[in-house]
């Protein structure tokens, strides 16, 4: 039996991503160094509203873009279909920026890999933080979030499910799986 609980409901989404707003500016001593860039897709919207609010915080536009790692992946080999490829959209040097990458779940720490080589191939940041709404632990590589909106722990077994209005029509995480509530 498959079962759902609510981590983050749509109030606690938006208060999460106000709380990694204000890390990312307390830690950089402002925003003036910060690029901000989302591993497609949901740490794409992610970013865009992270870049917002810090945007009205600090009175600065905010550089974000958006990162395909598609072809940086690992487990591409192993697939039968045609990888699907969306766009990298990086309209600004990151040469020298304090580069925020944002995801939504961090696991294994695999996409963060794959997307730090794809940063490193377009240019030079002086950093790279990480922020990511939720960490599930269970990780295969060393790789550790800078900013992290919550902290999961979970079975391999469980899926956190992050669900946001672009793409699903709702804001929430959920986690499925053994040990949840209806």
């Amino acid at each position: 039996m498959v079962t759902k609980q609510t981590l983050i409901d749509a109030k606690g989404f938006v208060r999460t991503i106000n709380r990694l707003a204000h890390e990312i500016i307390e830690h950089n001593k402002g925003a003036e160094t910060i690029g901000i860039v989302g591993i497609r897709t949901r740490g794409d919207y992610l970013a865009h509203r992270i870049a917002k609010k810090i945007s009205e915080m600090e009175n600065v536009e905010i550089p974000i873009g958006s990162l395909d790692i598609t072809l940086y992946r690992d487990d591409l080999r192993g697939k039968l279909n045609q990888p699907q490829l969306k766009t990298t959209d990086i309209l600004y040097d990151i040469h020298g920026k304090n580069i925020v990458l944002v995801d939504d779940v961090l696991y294994t720490g695999r996409t963060v890999r794959s997307a730090l080589n794809a940063l490193m191939d377009i240019g030079r940041p002086s950093s790279i933080q990480l922020a990511v709404l939720i960490d599930r632990g269970h990780r295969e590589l060393p790789i550790k979030a800078d900013f992290v909106g919550k902290n999961v722990p979970t079975s391999h077994s469980q899926q956190v499910q992050v669900k946001m209005v672009e793409v699903d029509n709702e804001d929430g995480v959920f986690l499925l799986g053994e040990g949840g509530e209806q």
